[in-house]
Parts: structure tokens; C-alpha cells; sequence
């Protein structure tokens, strides 16, 4: 085998690894960690850009947090808790429960503002997540075109997510600084408050995975409110240790935010605006194409793998995966079936390549030159014919009317097959594919 020509540094530079010999598509990602690592390093300027978009809207959240800690801090200053201070004087005889009671009315307030905040931020969630599940499907992007079609197109299932959570946190939240309240004051059975802070805590962090799961099967199927719902229960309950370890994976720099102080704060705040978010929706999302690829796509029979190139796909498996097509493409083959053969196609058509011609009646024309007319038609006709029966078994007419029978006896099949006995749709995402 003769050697190629070897190029020198600055040529190999110039042009790049995509235009030397060596590149081939197995450089492509194959699995979904490296298309993980693929899309933050060849997107990373406009998963800054969608990071971007997606803050704006978490702004009046931010902004709530942010007023809620400087209320909560400034109340330790003032009142009864400076006791011989200032506004603090005179100091009270007892105070047990002052600080819980406030913190209650605080929380009761901002949690409750939270909840149309949140919904703000449903907007920014919905487009975002819909840029990211385009670069993972290795989708042509543009970022504030498909950020506004995100919106309109996942807004609702998304808003369901976010109302939610953000309501369930605010019933949590309520009852556990009653709880405390109540605890300080010494009211009895105090153990069955502190129980049902425990229990109102687990149910938001259930809630995150569930809502988290409720997003990407809205980003990627289409569903009812209470079907979106079902569906999201039973992903994060059917995959829970890695849907554990994915949501912390994704969401670590939100959590060190909200957390922690100092440095690791500021830190964590930079990478908020920055990269954490459109990272976090990377991660979850890419997380979740595999577990759509795993457990749901196969049995609806749409084609795995979506923007990864499957170096081993060769012989029966390239076959099974050519023989699992799209809902569209088989409603299109029976669409086909139903309007009949093509009759340009399912038998052979002599080209005008001879020298019959019809017989061209003059202006002034008497009996016998219609009959040349006749006869002129009739040699067409019959020369037509002969061409017909005589590559009427040739292998493309074969095949085509061959395959139009197949097809035409498998509809049949199918319809009488559902007239016999409704076949019952997978209880899971029973609804179309996005």
C-alpha cells in the first residue's frame, strides 16, 4: 500500500485532525459520556449563551432568596433579640419562640412570592432544556430562535413541574417552622412535629426528582398534566440510584449556593451565571436519553442512540435498527398502500425511442384518412403492449409490485387485527414522540 504524503507541523495545525488521513467517524462520540464532554467543548459558547438566558429568568428568585436572608438577618438585630440595646430596650423576661415566630411569618411571605417566581423561571427552564436536547440529538442550533420555540412548545408541561414543587415547598417550609415554633413554646407531643418536618423535607426532595423527570419527558414526549405526572413517578422510583447520582452530579453547584458561605459561595455563584445551569440541564438530559433509549424508545418503536455513532452496528443489528421506524413513517407507507400502486412504477412503460408516429390528418380529409389514423393509434398501442409483456418480468417491476403486496397483505393484517382485539398501549408514554 503506497504511504500518503507526510505533512509537516504548521500543515497539520492549519487544517486539523477532521482533514487528515487518520480521521475517521469512530472519532465521533459513541456513548453518552462522550458526547457529554463532546457538546462542552465544541458548544461551550453557546451553552454560555443559553446559560445566559436561562439566568434572567431566575433573577426574581434570585432576588427573593437574596431579601428573604437580609430580612432574616436583619431581625436578629432589632427587637426583643438586642435586649438592652437600642430599639432592643427594655430587654423582655422571655422570649422563647420570638425567633421561630418571625422566621414563620418571614418564610410564610417569601415561599409565598417563590411560587409565581418560579413560574417566571419555568420560561427560561422550558427553552433551555429544549436548546440542550437539540445538541444532544446533534441538531443544527440557534440559540434564540429555538429558546423562543422551547417556550412555546414545553411551557406547560414544564409550568406543571415548577407549580409543583414550588407549592410543595411552601407547604413544607410552613409546616416545619411551625414546627419549630411550636417545639420552642413546649406544646405537647412535640415528637410528631419534629416527624412531620422529617416527612414535608423528604417529600420535596422527591419532589425534585420527580419534577426533574417530569421536564425531560415533557421536553421529549407529548402528554397529558396527569400522564406527565404518572410517568415521572414511575422513572424516578424505576431508576432511583441513578437518578440520585444524576441529580447530584447535575445540580452540585446549586446546592453549593444554597448551602454554603464565603469563598465556596462566590465561587458557586460565578459558575451560576456563568456555565452551572445549562450544565445542569446537560448532565440530567443526557442522563435521561439514556434511560429513554433503554427503557422507553425500543418499545415505540423509535430508533436509539440519537446523536451517538455506533462503531459496531454491522450485519443483524444495522438490520433491526432500519426495521424500527417512526409512528410518521409508517402512517406514511399505509397512506401509500391506500392510494393504490403507481402505475408509472409497478409495470414497465416503453420509451419514445422508434419511429411510429401517428398519422397527422390533413386539413381537408376524407374517409381513408382517418382510418390511417386508426391504424397509426393501433400500431402504438400494440407496440406498447409488446413492450410490456415482454419485460414484464424484468426484476425492478418484480420487486416493486412484490413489496406493494407485502406491505399491502401486512395492512390488512393490522387492520383486522384490530378489529378482533384492541391491543392495549404500553401503560408508559402511550403518547407521541416530540
Amino acid at each position: 500500500m503506497a504511504r500518503g504524503e507526510r505533512k509537516g507541523f504548521v500543515a497539520r495545525w492549519l487544517e486539523g485532525k477532521e482533514r487528515s488521513e487518520d480521521y475517521a467517524r469512530s472519532t465521533l462520540p459513541t456513548n453518552r459520556w462522550g458526547l457529554f464532554w463532546d457538546i462542552m467543548k465544541g458548544r461551550f459558547g453557546r451553552m454560555v449563551i443559553t446559560n445566559l438566558l436561562v439566568f434572567i429568568t431566575l433573577i426574581p428568585v434570585i432576588l427573593i432568596l437574596v431579601f428573604r436572608w437580609i430580612v432574616v438577618g436583619s431581625q436578629g438585630l432589632v427587637g426583643p433579640f438586642g435586649g438592652g440595646f437600642g430599639a432592643g430596650y427594655p430587654a423582655l423576661p422571655n422570649i422563647s419562640g420570638a425567633a421561630e415566630e418571625m422566621i414563620f411569618g418571614t418564610d410564610l411571605l417569601f415561599y409565598g412570592l417563590l411560587i409565581p417566581a418560579m413560574v417566571i423561571a419555568g420560561l427560561g427552564i422550558s427553552g433551555g432544556m429544549y436548546i440542550i436536547r437539540n445538541m444532544i440529538w446533534t441538531e443544527g442550533i440557534f440559540v434564540a430562535n429555538d429558546f423562543l420555540r422551547g417556550i412555546k412548545r414545553n411551557f406547560w408541561n414544564v409550568l406543571e413541574a415548577v407549580l409543583i414543587f414550588s407549592v410543595l415547598l411552601f407547604f413544607a417550609k410552613t409546616m416545619g417552622n411551625l414546627a419549630d415554633w411550636l417545639v420552642v413554646r413546649g406544646v405537647p407531643n412535640s415528637g410528631w412535629l419534629v416527624a412531620s418536618k422529617v416527612i414535608g423535607y423528604i417529600f420535596v426532595a422527591l419532589a425534585i426528582l420527580i419534577c426533574l423527570w417530569m421536564i425531560s419527558l415533557g421536553v421529549n414526549y407529548k402528554q397529558g398534566p396527569w400522564q406527565l405526572f404518572r410517568n415521572a413517578v414511575v422513572m424516578t422510583f424505576g431508576t432511583f440510584p441513578q437518578t440520585v447520582f444524576f441529580a447530584a452530579l447535575a445540580l452540585w453547584p446549586i446546592i453549593l449556593a444554597l448551602f454554603t458561605s464565603g469563598v465556596v459561595m462566590i465561587v458557586a455563584l460565578v459558575l451560576i451565571l456563568f456555565i452551572a445551569l445549562s450544565y445542569a440541564m446537560l448532565v440530567w438530559m443526557d442522563y435521561c436519553q439514556w434511560a429513554f433509549d433503554k427503557f422507553i424508545n425500543p418499545n415505540m418503536g423509535v430508533a436509539t442512540g440519537r446523536g451517538l455513532y455506533d462503531k459496531n452496528k454491522t450485519g443483524k443489528d444495522a438490520q433491526k435498527d432500519g426495521n424500527m421506524e417512526s409512528a410518521a413513517m409508517r402512517e406514511y407507507k399505509r397512506q401509500i398502500v391506500a392510494m393504490g400502486k403507481s402505475k408509472l412504477v409497478c409495470r414497465p412503460i416503453k420509451p419514445i425511442d422508434d419511429d411510429l408516429e401517428i398519422y397527422q390528418l390533413p386539413e381537408s380529409f376524407s374517409r381513408e384518412d382517418l382510418q390511417k389514423l386508426r391504424e397509426s393509434k393501433q400500431k402504438v398501442v400494440d407496440d406498447v403492449e409488446a413492450y410490456e409483456a415482454e419485460h414484464k418480468d424484468d426484476e425492478q417491476y418484480v420487486e416493486y409490485n412484490k413489496q406493494f403486496e407485502e406491505q399491502e397483505k401486512a395492512l390488512k393484517t393490522e387492520e383486522d387485527a384490530k378489529k378482533k382485539k384492541k391491543v392495549k398501549r404500553p401503560e408508559m408514554l402511550n403518547k407521541k414522540r416530540r
